[in-house]
């Protein structure tokens, strides 16, 4: 098993493309939607990647080698909203989340995106993050870490159900033939 670090990403020391590629793979149908080209969405990811200020909720994960291996998006309660001037469509990202994502209350550890780098998938990374996250969340006394887990995604919320997480609510979002749908989970600490 690789051991994983975690680490605040800062756009000043590193790979923002990297990054901007991860947090890509976590929601490329959106993105492929608004922006009908993977190189143009991550470019854009990339650019407004190189606008954040190192924070506590957006992490990294590295290797022994200090190599990006993934990323992990997760805070407790509410996300305090970052003003900054975002791409249009990024801002649409934002808005079709709202809508689908899970209800956060006080004392609930909200995992909103975790990516493992595609190479490194099937190893158990995602296993072993969310892992780190439930025993974070317990060591904090929080009362239930809650995730989404995309309809089209059998995989991941398989993986969810078999750490614990059970689901709490269906969200979906439909207009013309865009459909958007999450099921929100939890695991009760």
């Amino acid at each position: 098993m690789i051991s994983l670090r975690y680490e605040n990403f800062n756009p000043q020391i590193h790979d923002t493309y990297k990054v901007a590629k991860l947090v890509y793979d976590v929601d490329f149908r959106t993105f492929d939607l608004l922006f009908k080209d993977e190189d143009k969405a991550i470019s854009t990811i990339e650019n407004d990647l190189k606008k954040h200020k190192p924070e506590s909720t957006f992490k990294v994960i590295l290797n022994d080698d200090d190599e990006i291996i993934g990323m992990l998006m997760a805070y407790i309660s509410e996300m305090p909203y970052d003003f900054r001037i975002k791409s249009l469509k990024l801002v649409i990202v934002d808005i079709l989340d709202y809508f689908v994502l899970c209800d956060i209350k006080k004392d609930d550890l909200y995992v909103a995106e975790i990516a493992i780098d595609d190479s490194l998938r099937g190893q158990g990374l995602g296993k072993q993050v969310l892992l780190d996250v439930i025993e974070y969340a317990k060591a904090k006394n929080l009362n239930r870490v809650i995730l989404d887990a995309d309809f089209r995604n059998v995989g991941a919320k398989k993986l969810y159900e078999r750490i614990g997480f059970k689901e709490f609510n269906k969200k979906r979002l439909k207009f013309g033939s865009f459909e958007r749908g999450m099921h929100n989970m939890e695991l009760i600490l």
